[in-house]
């Protein structure tokens, strides 16, 4: 399964719309937001211009009512403190802040936890656990960047917005 990862979008509608029409030209098939879409109108953005399932976390800067998520049905919505799933074998873990990551520690052993936050693209390992940011889709403090991930391959791609044919 193709999975497009995306966090601190901060409202930039023009590099979500962006990213969506890649990730359907794309054939992904679900997106992984760790936080930071902002408002009630980027949420609304996303569930009705992507039709697949979307992963979504809450971050420090999000300002939508948590109720009316459960309004879109495509949209699994989970707190701030994490949320995971299993898909293809292997558990998947991801959060909004770095600091929430040891909390997913104590609820299982992850092959990978994505999270935002920090704006930065990184990836580093420990406790042989993949630890995987995505960076700003918003193109805040850092380019604008998004992550895809191929879950039956295991390959994980970084996309730079101003390089997106």
């Amino acid at each position: 399964m193709l999975f497009t990862i995306i966090a601190d979008v901060h409202d930039n509608l023009v590099n979500l719309e962006k990213c969506l029409n890649w990730s359907i030209d794309h054939k992904v098939e679900a997106i992984i937001c760790c936080g930071d879409l902002a408002n009630a109108e980027t949420l609304e953005f996303l569930a009705a211009n992507f039709k697949g399932k979307i992963y979504l976390i809450m971050g420090n800067c999000d300002n939508y009512d948590e109720l009316a998520v459960l309004n879109y049905k495509n949209i699994k919505y989970f707190d701030r403190k994490g949320g995971k799933f299993e898909i293809d074998g292997k558990l998947v873990g991801f959060c909004h802040e770095p600091y929430h990551i040891k909390h997913l520690f104590h609820l299982a052993k992850f092959n990978l936890i994505f999270y935002g936050h920090t704006h930065k693209p990184w990836e580093t390992s420990e406790n042989g656990v993949r630890l995987i940011n995505p960076g700003t889709l918003g193109g805040v403090f850092q380019k604008s960047t998004f992550a895809t991930w191929d879950s039956k391959e295991d390959v994980l791609s970084l996309r730079v917005m101003e390089e997106l044919k």
